[in-house]
Parts: structure tokens; sequence; C-alpha cells
């Protein structure tokens, strides 16, 4: 079940990106991130209104002990996922995708991994981190864009790490909230992405108007990313950290296969390849 929600949330954070993409090539990324994160305001809102009493079937749904310490992590969440998605954006837009995103991926995955075996005390088993070996290069491949490119790497490799970084922030914040505290902080964390992405987008000196056709789907687009960030806490209820945050991080190859299928673009010899590693990664984490 754990690997399930982890997947769960890979496959969200996935649509997220894909359904994204589209917009942004219609509109300017960083408007349509920001009322992306406002869906999730929205949707966390209304959720967390309705279901107001614990349950022990939905103990990550509900709300029976909200603290500042819960809510803080969840403000911590959020400024990690604005950096995350201010500084790709940042690269992408410059034109460094074969740089920025397979940093972004693989920095994002390392560092939870990181602290969840040196600081949290994770203990893999030697299949499980056979899979965690097989994601790294599986989150390069994928997210690689081999075409040629403008710009330098430097600049590419800087937006890279800071985006990785931030996700990696917004990882290991969520697996710190108190699942007593319900959907409160994941509230309070789509609400500190939003402010960070404003500000940093007005630092870029980016516009976050976005055509009225497109305000509901971008709406719609950032709930699907708020659903994600609570099917991750899920799992790292019952999961090691490390490895729920592999598995949710494998998401780079659902746009893949979805431009594949849907947008009729053809794959990379290192995006098969990647596909293939993410596979594997799959499996022997679960048979881990």
């Amino acid at each position: 079940m754990p690997e399930l929600f982890a997947l769960s949330a890979a496959l969200m954070f996935g649509l997220v990106h894909f359904f994204s993409g589209l917009l942004a090539r219609r509109a300017d990324s960083y408007a349509v991130a920001a009322f992306g994160q406002v869906g999730g305001i929205v949707l966390m809102l209304a959720v967390a209104v309705v279901m107001p009493v614990a349950s022990v079937e939905a103990p990550v749904l509900t709300a029976s002990h909200i603290t500042s310490g819960a809510l803080g992590w969840g403000v911590l969440s959020g400024v990690g996922t604005g950096i995350g998605v201010a500084y790709l954006y940042r690269g992408l837009a410059a034109g460094r995708m074969s740089v920025v995103a397979p940093l972004s991926g693989v920095a994002g995955v390392a560092l939870p991994v990181l602290v969840g075996v040196v600081v949290l005390g994770d203990r893999p088993s030697p299949l499980a981190w056979l899979g965690v070996a097989a994601a790294v290069p599986a989150l390069w491949l994928v997210s690689r864009n081999d075409r040629p490119e403008a710009g330098g790497t430097a600049a590419g490799a800087r937006f890279g790490l800071l985006s990785g970084i931030g996700f990696a922030v917004q990882f290991l914040a969520i697996s710190r909230i108190d699942p007593a505290a319900g959907l409160w902080p994941i509230l309070a964390a789509r609400t500190a992405a939003t402010l960070t992405i404003a500000l940093m987008a007005r630092a870029a000196r980016a516009t976050l108007r976005l055509p009225r056709r497109l305000v509901l789907p971008a709406l719609a687009v950032g709930s699907m990313g708020a659903v994600a960030l609570v099917l991750y806490q899920a799992a790292t209820l019952h999961q090691l950290l490390a490895l729920a945050t592999v598995l949710a991080s494998l998401y780079p190859a659902v746009p893949v296969v979805l431009a594949v299928v849907f947008l009729h673009e053809r794959p990379t010899t290192g995006q098969i390849a990647g596909l293939l590693c993410t596979g594997v990664a799959v499996i022997l984490i679960a048979l881990g």
C-alpha cells in the first residue's frame, strides 16, 4: 500500500508537469505555476473544512491536533515548492532543459535519501538500495533533452541544482508533518508556494497574467499537485522516507510517456533507457 501511494503521487506529479507544460506554451509559465497553487489552496480548503474530525481510515485527510509545528513544516514545504518551480522555469525559459531538468530531478531525490539514511536512520534492504541506484540514472535519462540549446551549461547547472534543492525541501518538510494536523499544513504549503512564486516572478520581471480561458485549467492542474502531496505524505507514514521519495520522484517518466502517446513525440534512446530503468527501480523497491 505505501508503494501504491508513492507511485500514485508520482503519477499526479507527472500529470501536473505534463499539463503545466502544455499551458505554459500559451501563457507565462510563472502565471501557470501561481494559478496552479491557488487551485491547490481552493481544493485543500474545501476538503479541510468539510472533514474536520479525525478518523483511523483517513488520518491524512482529517485533523484532530493542529500545531504550529505542523503548519511550519507545511510552510517550509511550500517555500521549497516555490523555489523549485521558479528556478526550474527560469532554467527552461533560458533554453537549458538538457541541463536543468536532469539535475533538478537527481538533486530532488538524492538529498532526501541522504537525509533519510544519515539523519533519520533509514535502512533500506539490499533490493531497495538497488532500486534507488537504478532510479538515479532513470531520472537523469528520462529528463534529459538531446536537442541543441542556447546558453551555457554553468547557468543551467545552477538553476537545476537550486530547483532540485527546492523540491528536496518540499519532500523532506512534507514527511515531517504530523498526520493529526490533517490537510491544514498542505493548505499552508500551497499558500507559501503561491507567495514564493509571486515574489520570484516579480524578481525575474515576469508577468502573472493568465488568459481567462486558461484560468480554470490552471486551477485544475494545480489541484492535482495538492493531491499528489497528500498521497506522498500518506506514503511516508508507512514507508521509509528514502524509498517513498524515490518512488514519488519518478514522475518525469509520466510526461514522457504522455508526450509519446498523445503528442506523437519520438523519445530519444536515452529516454527509452530511462523508462526501462524506472520500471526496474519500481520493481526492486516494491520487492525490497
